[in-house]
């Protein structure tokens, strides 16, 4: 089943727990990659000082802002793309950053379009290892995933296969008390 605007438009934390286990689906030509997402962190607004729009709307989070369903992409540390997925309740802000996914289908043309490196094994632990494995650059940023089109991205509902934990997010300094970090237990 395809996700739909009402799923994204949610609390941000049920959201990017809810995310564990449905399936990221990317479609290149007629060939499909598939993903299950294991590794998911919720971002707030004003009362999460960690998130990218703890400060008021900029250029790089207006969309954390905007409509639900949206990728909201970034560059970081000069080298990564990190996708996420704006999801909020309407009149709030927030996105769920897209940690780590399991390879369900199309490891070969992961390997064949990224190399060989990113997709040794079927596990995509890293923001910026999934987002490269898909195909994900700063081109995608304002994508609406709820559309399907030939060369496009989507999201599959599917239950999760273990339970799930919460823990603090990785590699924040701020709000560090927050167990906004979804993954498998």
């Amino acid at each position: 089943m395809l996700l739909d605007k009402s799923f994204f438009e949610r609390d941000t934390l049920t959201v990017a727990q809810q995310l564990i286990g449905c399936h990221l689906v990317r479609r290149i030509d007629d060939q499909i990659i598939r993903v299950a997402i294991t590794e998911t962190e919720a971002y707030k607004g004003s009362e999460d000082p960690a998130s990218h729009a703890s400060r008021g709307v900029t250029e790089r989070n207006r969309l954390m802002f905007g409509d639900a369903g949206i990728m909201y992409v970034y560059f970081i540390y000069g080298m990564h793309c990190c996708m996420n997925i704006v999801a909020h309740r309407p009149n709030e802000v927030g996105a769920v950053l897209l940690r780590g996914g399991e390879v369900v289908e199309g490891i070969g043309l992961i390997r064949a379009n990224r190399g060989e490196g990113i997709a040794d094994h079927l596990l995509l632990n890293g923001p910026g290892k999934l987002a490269k494995a898909l195909g994900i650059n700063l081109e995608w940023n304002g994508y609406d995933l709820l559309q399907e089109t030939h060369n496009s991205i989507w999201l599959e509902y599917k239950e999760p296969i273990r339970p799930i934990r919460s823990t603090p997010r990785i590699g924040i300094s701020k709000a560090v008390d927050l167990p906004w970090r979804y993954l498998y237990e």
